[in-house]
Parts: structure tokens; sequence; C-alpha cells
């Protein structure tokens, strides 16, 4: 893999080399911030780099935008914040429910049309599909093949087994990637999403699209503030500015939002800093695409599906006594991210094992449960009374067990398994354990006494065979053997499911219902469609740098 991938550093050599004749401060030097250049000065503007079509994140909608342009014969740049290119897709299970008549699905006799899929996907009592933008969905399911045939044409290989059903659907169309390669600084944790994002990669680079990593998109740049074509994009990188035209359009692939907690709480209040995100510390979805064509009057769209619980826009966490607890994804030592993530996290495979208490140390909800009415307790106010401090906030969740747990789930409770730098605490006992829970989203110091009287009636109910509080089934085990453990079991924000609003073809609406000439958008950044992981993402990607690549309005 490091025969093909372009160092960081060199990248923004080459980039400072490249750029040198109009200055890193060229856009200040004209007297003209960005935003607001006319189309004459946006046609004086110093430049440091121009392509026909850039599009900004390289992840699983960027990818494919980047391929599909180039294959149309547009020069391609393509920047990325991270330091490495996959963005969530990377760390992703790779899993792909796209459907229609795919090779796969015609050597298991599975029958399948473009028709079926819309229909699925649009069936009320499926409830995913409910709030969806019909002419979305019906553009999508009409790309659906084209897209499998693109990704195969492009290097990705899927593994040899039949189809399963995903999503509600009718018909089986589950495909799942190949893991890329064995070695985790290839693949950043192992997972069959790497088997997507690198043969992407490699097909793109060898079609000449450039990649400028490290390069954060800051803003827009557009002929008036108001109005006018989209001409190219504002960047950061080492501190400094860079200007890059787009001939034809920009497409904005930047992932959602789930990662800025003010954009986020514009959907749900609730969810507050101490929501962890999934996919981090690898990738951030910061909202960095919405806010950009926001300032140029973007609209949102389909904005219910963000809080409709009716997919994973917050999910269980699986692994315990991590900060980042994502519920499918655990991180490996060997990962070359791991120093940022810090601790794998012990997986539950059994919540009979642990009780869930939350930030004052009482039970709140059925430890097996793992639907939005576990989700809604953990998100409630969990003991916060809000005098005369945040009110809103569900707080920290904490799993409570003793060793024989450990002992019955086989885990090893220290590092690199755990963090215990403010997310996983032990001692020998009950009292002594809620003293040393010390953790920035701990409003106030757990009471020991309420901890220790929320185990002993746990005690007590398995002693009785049932939960008169909460209702988990059949409790089978006391915590009552030392030491004691405490761990960082607080729910994970997931998906993004809306975003920017956008047309058939991809292109960006304002609020007055316009087109916002040269300005592209793809994946979770965009909104009107939930359905949960890659298939959307990929199959506007490549819609949104066709439709790129195809402008004709000039810059």
């Amino acid at each position: 893999m490091s025969e093909k991938r372009a160092s960081p550093s060199r990248t923004r050599r080459d980039f400072i080399k490249q750029g040198s004749a109009a200055g890193v401060g060229a856009i200040a030097a004209v007297g003209f911030g960005p935003r607001e250049a006319t189309a004459a000065q946006a046609a004086q503007m110093k430049w440091h780099r121009v392509a026909d079509v850039v599009v900004v994140g390289a992840g699983a909608a960027g990818l494919p935008a980047a391929i599909t342009a180039r294959d149309l014969g547009a020069s391609v740049i393509v920047i990325e914040e991270n330091d490495d290119i996959g963005g969530h897709a990377m760390v992703s299970g790779g899993i792909l429910p796209l459907g229609g008549g795919t090779r796969l699905q015609k050597k298991y006799g599975i029958s399948d049309s473009a028709d079926q899929v819309y229909l699925d996907h649009t069936n009320h009592k499926i409830p995913e599909g409910k709030f969806g933008d019909r002419d979305l969905i019906r553009v999508w399911a009409d790309e659906n093949l084209t897209t499998v045939e693109f990704m195969i044409d492009n290097g990705v290989t899927f593994q040899d087994r039949e189809p399963t059903i995903e999503n509600g659907g009718s018909v089986p169309r589950r495909l799942i990637a190949t893991v890329y390669s064995t070695d985790l600084k290839e693949t950043i944790n192992g997972r069959a999403g790497s088997g997507i994002v690198r043969p992407l990669e490699k097909s793109a680079r060898s079609k000449g699209v450039e990649f400028l990593l490290r390069h954060k998109m800051t803003r827009l740049v557009r002929e008036k503030s108001s109005s006018g074509k989209v001409v190219g994009i504002v960047a950061t990188v080492g501190g400094k500015d860079v200007a890059i035209r787009a001939r034809k359009g920009v497409v904005l692939a930047t992932g959602g939002h789930s990662s800025n907690v003010a954009f986020r709480r514009m959907f749900d209040p609730r969810l507050t800093e101490e929501y962890q995100t999934a996919g981090l510390p690898y990738s951030r979805q910061d909202a960095d695409g919405e806010i950009a064509a926001m300032e140029l009057g973007a609209a949102l769209w389909a904005t219910g599906n963000q809080a409709s619980e009716n997919d994973k826009a917050v999910t269980k966490t699986q692994h315990i006594g991590c900060r980042w607890g994502y519920v499918n994804l655990k991180w490996k030592p060997e990962s070359p991210v791991f120093h940022l993530a810090r601790a794998s996290g012990l997986t539950v495979t059994d919540f009979q094992n642990v009780i869930l208490v939350n930030q004052v140390g009482v039970r709140f909800w059925n430890e097996a449960d793992d639907s939005y009415a576990f989700i809604n307790a953990c998100l409630g106010t969990n003991g916060n009374l809000g005098r005369g401090k945040k009110a809103n906030g569900g707080g920290p969740i904490w799993a409570i067990f003793d060793s024989e747990a450990v002992k019955r789930e086989k885990w090893i409770p220290m590092p690199p398994q755990v963090d215990p730098d403010g997310w996983f605490f032990s001692a020998e006992t009950l009292a002594g354990l809620a003293a040393r829970i010390v953790n920035p989203h701990q409003l106030e110091p757990l009471p020991a006494r309420a901890l220790e009287q929320t185990v002993a009636t746990y005690n007590s109910h398995v002693d009785q065979g049932k939960d008169p509080e909460f209702g988990k089934p059949a409790p089978k085990y006391k915590i009552q053997a030392p030491p004691f453990y405490a761990a960082w079991s607080t729910p994970i924000v997931h998906d993004t499911q809306t975003g920017l609003k956008t047309n058939t073809k991809c292109q960006v609406i304002d609020i007055h219902d316009k087109v916002i000439a040269g300005l592209y958008a793809a994946g979770e950044v965009a909104g009107g469609f939930e359905l949960h992981g890659l298939p959307r993402v990929m199959v506007f990607g490549r819609i949104a740098g066709r439709e790129a690549a195809r402008d004709a309005s000039g810059a």
C-alpha cells in the first residue's frame, strides 16, 4: 500500500511548490474575502490551484464522485482534512445492500429490479422510508445496479456469499466487501470497509485524481454573497489559507454532523457533549460541509429523519470502559491510531453481567434492552435536577460489575482493554468505587450511599428472580465479589440522517428552493432519505461526480 499512497507531508510540499507563484496570502492581497467576491473579482482571484471538479472529502461519497468525474474527462482535486483517505467508510463493516439484479444476486438465483428496490424503500410499513424524498429514492433505486458494477470495475471485490435481506427489504441484497489486507497500516482497524476504500483510492490515483491531505475546507467561494455560481473553496493547511478554483463544480462529501455538538443539538437538544461519536478518534463529522453551504443560503431537508428513532442515529455501546465505544467498532492495539483511541473496551456479551447506573448512582432501565426506549432513558434527566448547573444532558452512564462478572465475561480489566484515565475505575468497596469516579462529564461526585443501595436492591431482585423496577428478564447474578468496577457505558451518536437539500442531480438547493449553481452534495452531508450505512452514500457520490463533470454553467 505504501507505494500508492502519497504521504501527507509530500502532498503539502507539492502544493506549496505549485502554488508559490500566487502566494498563500493572495486572497487578502486583492482586497476582498472569498464569500463576498463579485463575479469580476472572482475572476481576478489569485487561485493557488485549479481543477474542473473539486471534491471535499475522500470517503465513501467523495471517492466515487472523484472517479466518476475523472472518467468523464474532468480534472479532479480531492481535499481531505485527515492524514489518510477513507473517512468513516474505512472503519465501517463494508456492508453494501444494493440490488436491482447484481451479479451476486443472479448467481444465487435472486430476482430483483430497480422498481422493487424503490418499492421496498418507500414501503409505508418500513419506518425508515416514511419521511423520504421519493424523487431521491427513485433515482437512487435506478442507480443501484450501475453503482455495484462501478465498484467492481474499480477494483472492489465482494465476499462470495449469498446476499441476505437488509434494511427491511423484500429481496436479499446484502453485499459485503472483502477486507483489503491483513496489514492494519493499510486497513486502520482491519474492517471490511477497507475493501471499498483502498481499491477506490488506488483506482482514483491511477486515473489521475489528485489528493491533498490535511486540507480542511473553511468556506466556499461564490461569485456573490447571495447569488452566482460557486467557483471554488478555501481550505487551511499548516495554519495558512489556500484557494482552489473549480471550473465546473464543487462536490461536498464531508460526511455529516454527528461530531458537532451545537449542530446535532438542532435536531435533538439532548445530544450534549458527553455522547461520543462513532468513527472517532479516526474520522470526524463536524458539519463543515453543511455550515459552509448554509452560509450561502442552503436549505436542510427531511430533518425529521434525524430524530425519528427509526434507524441508528444513537446506539447503545457494546464496548465499555473506553471513551470510543462504538457499537460495532472495537479498536485494536495494533492499529496506527490506537494511541488516540487509548483502549479497546470490554465487549459485553451478556448484559446480565452488569447493571447500568446514571450519574447519581441509580439504575434507570432494563440493561438488556437496546431499543430506543433504552436510548431515551439514557438521554433523560437521569438525576440531574438542573439547579444552578447544566440542565441539558443525561450525563454519564456507568456499567457496574464485580470480579465474578469479569470471570464470566473473560475480561482483562486493565489497559489496553480499558482506559483508567476517566473512563474505567475499580475499588475494593462500592463506596470506594464511587469516590474514584472522576470524569469531565460527571457533574458532581457519584453518591456512595446511592450506589450501595442500588446494588443491594438489585441483589434482592436476583434472589426474587425478577426485576420489579425495570423488568430486566430474570436477573441472574449478584454484584458482591470485590473488586468492584465502573466502566463508561454512555450511548454513542452514530449516523447522520439528514443534511443539505439536494435535487436528483445532487445540486444543493437554497432556502428559496433555487439551485446553488456549481455546488453539489453527496453522502451524509446531504439529506432527504434515511438509510443507514454505505449504499445511499456511494450511489449519490457517483451521481454528484457525474453531474459536476457535466456542469456547463461555466466559472
